[in-house]
């Protein structure tokens, strides 16, 4: 059904369309400037192309390792964990969350601790984990979960909290139990709370999953990054953190899009 815009809404429509098409292509050219400055370094050795690597270079590798047959199987390894440990950080983070908005009591007496292990650095448990778990996918997905998990929880249980006091105190006069509370106002209005989280989350799982490969792990895009510095294969390292970037900008675009069809529902 076409819909009819007065002239000023119409207008206002151009203006967003014309500035979207600006920063994109602001993107673009950034991102080309930034690459053909990069090659050119490379081609005239400014910089040792040793050291620095080349986009033309980094083609080369990636092209070698599709021939050698390993590259979509690197990325389908490191993929997997990722997602995995993703997707247990954000529902356990939730859960714990949602346990702790229930009971203040609880969270008064955990809430120092989550402080603490989200300050720990994780990589330090790293031989913990192996003497733990052992030496399989199981401890990387279990370092991706643990490097997440606990913003996760701080993200989500922030949001719970922020939630209008006048709404909470509204729904309580009307005599609504705190699982009610829960449900009906507290989850729906937290949902930026809970995409914010996922944004978050993104991030640390790539993280997660990247240092349990350095420690553990025989294949993914870790253990070639690992190798790569090892014998100063450094256009190999390059290859492998582009593919990196390209892979978390991918994930980040599917929750951006979820975000805007929940912005769009909500409006």
């Amino acid at each position: 059904m076409k819909k009819n815009y007065s002239r000023e809404h119409r207008a206002y429509l151009n203006k967003l369309l014309k500035n979207r098409i600006a920063v994109n292509l602001s993107r673009f050219l950034i991102l080309a400037a930034v690459l053909g400055i990069w090659e050119l370094i490379a081609y005239y050795e400014v910089v040792d192309p040793f050291i620095t690597s080349s986009p033309s270079r980094v083609i080369r590798t990636l092209a070698d390792l599709y021939n050698e047959g390993t590259l979509f199987y690197d990325i389908g390894i490191t993929l997997a964990e990722t997602l995995a440990g993703f997707a247990i950080a954000v529902v356990l983070g939730y859960v714990v969350a949602i346990a702790l908005w229930l009971s203040e009591t609880a969270r008064k007496i955990f809430e120092p601790y989550i402080v603490v292990l989200n300050a720990l650095p994780k990589i330090a448990l790293g031989p913990l984990i192996i003497i733990w778990i052992g030496t399989g996918y199981e401890t990387i997905i279990f370092m991706t979960v643990l490097v997440s998990v606990i913003v996760c929880i701080m993200n989500t249980l922030a949001g719970f909290i922020a939630v209008d006091k006048t709404k909470l105190l509204l729904v309580k006069a009307m005599g609504a139990s705190k699982a009610t509370t829960l449900i009906k106002l507290v989850i729906p209005a937290s949902t930026p709370a809970l995409i914010n989280t996922l944004k978050v989350a993104v991030g640390l799982s790539w993280i997660g999953s990247i240092m349990g490969e350095y420690i553990v792990s025989h294949a993914g895009l870790g253990n070639l990054i690992s190798y790569g510095g090892q014998v100063f294969k450094l256009d190999l390292v390059m290859a492998a953190t582009f593919l990196l970037c390209i892979l978390a900008g991918g994930m980040y675009a599917i929750v951006a899009f979820i975000e805007k069809k929940v912005v769009k529902n909500n409006d």
